[in-house]
């Protein structure tokens, strides 16, 4: 999850540092976009539960991304990030409450689908799109890292660690996936499913913590 630290002094010197920082942000949105799409389609398809949590999750990454463009866009623009805008607020608040909204679902559907013995048609989906999204991840966690440290911006090295979040995630659906695959028990499938609930909780009470003005959290440390 991007969790923000607003202790930086930003350097506006490097318009062309700041426009990669834009479009990072962009690609992010663009990426999650398409992620959520075909893992959702899949998810359903192929009635992997844990597949379909991924790509709720990845939408859900998307409103957060809104949030961190608008941020990047209002520290090259106006030379000031002490303080969070309504617009920034209001984003964490929504990004918190669809994570806890998708951590309860993903709870209750796994307990079902371990109490009625499910099973996915196949999870190879589920193998694929986690390892092209642990390689895109950890691109972007470097490039979001290289750009901040090149502008002295807390903030973006925040987000460039926090969005190791994301390849945790992928982490999670790829052992599950491949586990299945292995193994054939439909349980795996589920207890990824409550892997990936894990982690939206914990996102949603970061998000929920960053809109009341806390700083960075634990999982964001460097």
């Amino acid at each position: 999850m991007e969790t923000i630290a607003f202790s930086l002094t930003p350097d506006h010197t490097h318009p062309r540092l700041w426009r990669m920082a834009l479009i990072l942000a962009v690609i992010t949105i663009a990426y999650n976009t398409l992620e959520g799409i075909v893992s959702v389609w899949f998810g359903i398809h192929d009635e992997t539960l844990a597949l379909f949590g991924f790509g709720v999750d990845s939408f859900v990454e998307v409103i957060s991304g809104i949030g961190i463009l608008h941020l990047v866009r209002r520290m090259n623009t106006h030379h000031t990030t002490t303080q969070r805008d309504a617009f920034e607020r209001t984003a964490l608040r929504t990004t918190g409450g669809a994570f806890y909204f998708l951590t309860a679902g993903l709870v209750v559907s796994a307990i079902i689908s371990l109490v009625q013995a499910h099973k996915p048609e196949t999870t190879l989906w589920g193998v694929v799109i986690s390892l092209v999204s642990i390689g895109t991840m950890a691109l972007l966690i470097r490039a979001k890292l290289t750009v901040g440290r090149a502008l002295n911006s807390d903030a973006i090295i925040a987000d460039a660690n926090c969005t190791k979040a994301c390849l945790y995630l992928s982490l999670v659906l790829l052992i599950a996936s491949v586990g299945y695959e292995l193994t054939g028990w439909g349980g795996i499938d589920a207890v990824g499913t409550l892997g990936i609930a894990w982690f939206a909780f914990k996102e949603g009470k970061e998000s929920f913590d960053k809109a009341q003005g806390k700083e960075c959290c634990d999982s964001c440390a460097h």
